[in-house]
């Protein structure tokens, strides 16, 4: 029986579903419709799925491209037969929603603890698929394929088929959709290459799809000892692998062994990475054979058809050119030139001049070379008879050379439309600059016939060769080339003419090559290269040695050394490279006290989970894209039950993970190396009642920290104490409330449910790396910046009751305003005896002294003085009757004491960058002289504030006993200069210890290299004496 729902064969919208069965009687037809009879072979029928959508339906044939289908000898007038329904889903049946397929959990490369290198190393496949067409347009959210099937278009460009146009807004495409750009220190998604070594981000626009762990071979394996096996497996083609034992050093004092591993295929990705003895099986005390170590370690490849490689110094070299065929330094870049009212490609190549307004485009791009004799690269251009041209454009950033293949600087051929001279070099460039003037048409990227060009940056002026120049950016590129970063703002702008938009520019022309490199006519060119080198090396470069005849590791220095036993069960997990899991992600936290939630926010991506020493990432095998990374020092915790986990990084933002397996088993693991790579620590899960007054008994900050517990309250006795940190509210993080919403939701909600994070073990709250790089980039603007003015009246900034102030005010001078009349400084003190709050430590890492000096909050403040009044007398000395005696103290030396507290703010200031610069390792007397310093510049700084306070009407002995005791501006004066003497000799003595400290790091250096070398000698002297006794004929002795 049909239904009116889901699954009639009916046309058009379908009814909406009833209870009535009357109604749905009627709504269905006699009988289904007879499908049309065709001669064509009937389609194999697939098997019968249980659930989801397409339950028991067969699935039809993937739609070719539009490209294909315009070529192919199809009738497309005929109308597509509807596939038959075999069996319908019994939800469907009934009017509801049918169940979606759950996502599937990547399979994950044996062996199990092998240690990842690079994210090029997580993607490997011993049996890759197809190639897909236009595989880096698709996303497992939809939101990316979505977002590149709409042709937009805007002033700058015209949309057109095949091309993608981005007009700014995008964004990055993250886990879950588009996020915003991530700010230093935190890496673009595209930008993360290298796992297992720290990969930090110096610059504003980081360089994207670049394989950085294309080095690994240089940096681990060349110029050292190591075996090189060639052959042609049956499967996988010609292979190349490389293999090296290591030890170092461990924590508790033994030697640690380990493989590095590298294994090469005719596919772009390769398998770079270690694994740790105590992962493999137990071998002989010599070590294992390479036979073994492969068998464990790529247990697909075949160990019949590998060779020993040659001992010609060609291997190596081949091998260096093989991994680093994808690094390039040296990048040429064409610019086209389009003049008001132009857009055709002839039009843009037939311009024989420059405008003023490109010129100053030019000039702000890079410097203006003469060819002839030109030595850095050159970029195919004539640098001997200026066949070319005798000027060309370049520039260098972050480590590249870039040429310039400017049109109007090519040579121009009259009475030539083509103008072919100019096209052989910018026709063959990847990314082409088109700059416009204003009044340009659209540019139009089909107008451009090239099977190179795959990106195109257009770049239109606005007010040209005046102090407002500024530019708006467009950028065009082919389906099959990823999306690369720098993202765009909206609108594409206006960035002004300076440095800023000259390192965007540059950077977003450098990524736009670097990812046309995916793009299936790159991607076919490269693997051709890469097999002939591959297949030259299996035929050319192998000896007759076997993989069962060659030597074993450590043969013959470690003979003798028995193979330590595994440390503990969790040995394998403290490996540096990305150990691997596969996981279903999603954006935000679903877990909650320890069970799971339903309702997620995103449909959950199956990814391959890769945590190193240094990185946390999240892969998508399908594109092999980067859809989430983070430091492991911007964990801050996790919550987790048996299958899934949710993990808090950065400010607050949360991600979940779904593993596969037993129960606990692979969250387990997880959270095992969690807690070795990062400070990170589980959350806990409170739920707080209200009192009767309707309070929670607690008090929080904007950022979320508790600041406050009431005693003999619920929030006490559930174990909230200050210094914790609430990731979420009510279900929500806290970034994604905001702090109104969730002080709001605070207020209102009538059972509140908190995840929290508990402060560390000295009761600190925890905070990630980036926020405190964060801070430390605000704290000096914050300290150094005025307050501002309202009203012109005083504002200060008022801290809680419970905190004392201490206001220092200088008096305002005579009439004619002095050098120190016009500003009014006021230094408050902030002494707290309370535990640190979330805002007084920038830095977990700074030491702290016995006796601290508080922090000085600056504020300026300009006075203006009444008409008609001689001085502005302060409100609180209008009912005091102040002394003339402390009047004349405050107007003997004005000028004294105000160059007396820049210089002891100066040199509390120095003295805390030296606390932060000095480690641990600092001598005992050295910091007794800091804090003895720190702990005068507090008293003078305490005296100094204490001059201008009124004296009560009291008369309070105290209070005259204070202003008896000040010191005199004379003797603040030579205690200033004294402790600047001090602080001279004691930076003095602190670059002393730096340069003994690294001249003794360099001897320790020298004598490891020479140990290394006397160790290596010993093996080639022990083996050459093993060969000759062999030829001697003399019984072999053990010479291990």
């Amino acid at each position: 029986m049909w239904a009116g729902g889901v699954g009639s064969p009916r046309r058009g919208m379908a009814p909406a579903p009833t209870d009535d069965l009357f109604a749905r009687k009627l709504r269905q037809p006699a009988r289904p419709p007879l499908t049309p009879h065709t001669f064509e072979p009937r389609p194999a029928r697939g098997p019968l799925l249980r659930s989801g959508s397409d339950a028991g339906e067969v699935r039809p044939p993937t739609p070719a491209s539009p490209r294909a289908r315009a070529h192919s000898h199809e009738d497309t007038s005929r109308p597509a037969a509807t596939p038959t329904r075999l069996f319908t889903d019994p939800l469907a049946l009934l009017g509801l929603p049918a169940e979606e397929p759950e996502p599937t959990f990547p399979p994950v490369l044996e062996p199990r603890w092998f240690a990842h290198y690079d994210v090029q190393s997580l993607l490997f496949d011993w049996a890759p698929r197809p190639r897909a067409t236009g595989s880096h347009t698709e996303s497992n959210s939809g939101t990316l394929a979505l977002a590149e099937d709409q042709t937009t278009t805007s002033d700058l460009l015209l949309g057109a088929p095949g091309f993608v146009s981005e007009l700014g807004g995008e964004g990055e495409l993250g886990l879950g959709g588009p996020i915003s750009p991530p700010v230093p220190p935190a890496l673009p998604n595209a930008s993360v290459s290298v796992l297992e070594e720290p990969q930090t981000r110096t610059t504003a626009y980081s360089l994207e799809h670049a394989d950085l762990g294309a080095g690994y071979y240089r940096k681990y394996f060349y110029g050292k000892e190591h075996q090189n096996f060639f052959g042609l497996d049956e499967a996988l083609g010609p292979v190349a692998v490389s293999l090296r034992r290591e030890e170092k050093e461990g924590s508790g004092g033994g030697t640690l062994h380990s493989y590095r591993v590298i294994v090469r295929t005719t596919q772009l990705r390769t398998l770079r990475g270690t694994i740790s003895e105590d992962a493999l099986p137990p071998g002989p005390p010599r070590g294992l054979s390479p036979r073994k170590l492969l068998e464990h370690v790529a247990p697909r490849l075949s160990p019949t058809c590998l060779r020993l490689g040659s001992a010609s110094p060609k291997v190596p070299r081949t091998l260096l050119t093989l991994d680093e065929q994808v690094l390039s330094f040296q990048r040429k870049v064409g610019i086209l030139y389009c003049r008001a009212g132009q857009g055709s490609e002839e039009e843009m190549y037939n311009n024989q001049e420059a405008g003023a307004a490109f010129m100053q485009f030019l000039t702000l791009l890079g410097d203006v070379v003469r060819l002839k004799g030109f030595e850095n690269y050159r970029a195919q251009l004539d640098t001997k008879t200026d066949s070319t041209g005798t000027h060309s454009l370049y520039t260098t950033y972050q480590d590249h050379e870039i040429m310039f293949h400017v049109s109007t600087m090519l040579p121009y051929t009259p009475n030539n439309q083509q103008q072919l001279l100019r096209k052989r070099h910018i026709g063959n460039d990847i990314v082409t600059i088109v700059f416009q003037e204003p009044g340009s048409k659209p540019f139009c990227p089909t107008t451009i016939r090239s099977h190179f060009q795959h990106v195109f940056l257009v770049v239109r002026a606005h007010a040209p060769c005046t102090p407002h120049t500024s530019y708006r950016v467009a950028v065009s590129r082919t389906q099959d080339t990823p999306a690369f970063g720098p993202a765009l703002p909206e609108g594409g702008g206006p960035f002004a003419a300076n440095a800023d938009f000259r390192a965007f520019l540059l950077a977003k022309a450098l990524n736009g090559e670097q990812a046309a490199g995916h793009a299936r006519q790159f991607h076919a060119m490269a693997t051709r290269t890469r097999q002939q080198y591959l297949q030259d090396l299996a035929t050319n470069e192998v000896t007759t040695t076997s993989l069962d005849s060659a030597s074993r590791f450590g043969l013959p220095s470690l003979g003798g050394r028995r193979r330590a036993t595994p440390r503990s069960p969790g040995a394998e997990l403290q490996a540096a490279g990305a150990l691997m899991w596969g996981v279903r992600a999603a954006p935000g936290a679903r877990v909650s006290a320890g069970a799971e939630t339903g309702g997620p926010d995103h449909a959950e991506v199956p990814c391959l989970l890769g945590i190193s020493a240094e990185t946390l990432v999240l892969v998508t095998p399908r594109d092999g894209r980067v859809v989430f990374n983070c430091a492991c020092r911007d964990v801050l915790a996790w919550t987790f039950s048996d299958h899934q986990l949710d993990l808090y990084h950065g400010r607050g933002e949360a991600i979940t993970l779904r593993l596969d397996g037993a129960p606990g088993q692979a969250v387990g693991e997880v959270v095992a190396r969690l807690q070795l790579v990062s400070r990170g620590c589980e959350t806990r899960e409170l739920a707080l009642p209200r009192d009767g007054q309707g309070r929670l008994g607690f008090e929080v900050d904007a950022e979320g920290f508790i600041t406050h517990v009431e005693r003999f309250t619920f929030a006490e006795t559930t174990g909230l104490r200050p210094g914790a940190r609430l990731l979420r509210v009510c279900g929500q993080t806290l970034p994604k409330l905001g702090p109104e919403a969730a002080a709001q939701m605070l207020r209102s909600a009538s059972k509140v449910c908190v995840t929290v994070l508990p402060p560390d073990e000295s009761g600190r709250p925890r905070r990630s790396f980036s926020e405190l790089y964060t801070l430390s980039l605000k704290e000096p603007s914050r300290r150094a910046a005025p307050e501002p003015e309202q009203d012109e009246t005083e504002k200060l900034v008022t801290l809680p009751a419970a905190k004392q102030l201490l206001h220092f005010c200088l008096k305002d001078g005579g009439s004619p305003p002095g050098p120190g009349d016009l500003t009014e400084e006021r230094t408050e003190f902030l002494h707290s005896h309370n535990s640190l709050s979330p805002r007084s430590s920038m830095s977990d890492e700074a030491p702290v002294l016995p006796n601290t000096t508080p922090d000085l909050l600056l504020v300026t403040a300009v006075t203006t003085l009444a008409p008609g009044t001689d001085r502005e007398t302060p409100p609180s000395q209008d009912q005091s009757g102040s002394s003339s005696s402390h009047e004349d103290t405050s107007d003997s030396a004005p000028e004294l004491r105000a160059s007396i507290l820049p210089r002891t703010l100066s040199l509390r200031n120095s003295i805390s960058k030296i606390m932060s610069e000095a480690g641990s390792e600092t001598l005992e007397d050295e910091w007794q002289s800091i804090s003895e310093i720190a702990s005068t510049c507090n008293t003078i700084l305490e005296s100094l504030s204490r001059e201008g306070q009124p004296i009560l009407e009291s008369g309070d002995p105290k209070e005259t006993s204070k202003c008896n005791s000040e010191p005199e501006p004379g003797s603040l004066s030579e205690k200033v200069s004294h402790l600047e003497s001090m602080l001279r000799k004691l930076q003095e003595d602190l670059q002393r210890e730096k340069a003994d400290r690294a001249a003794l790091e360099e001897e320790v250096r020298s004598l490891r290299h020479n140990n290394q070398r006397l160790l290596a000698e010993s093996e080639s002297a022990a083996t050459r004496l093993l060969l000759a006794s062999k030829q001697l004929g003399s019984p072999t002795t053990d010479l291990a």
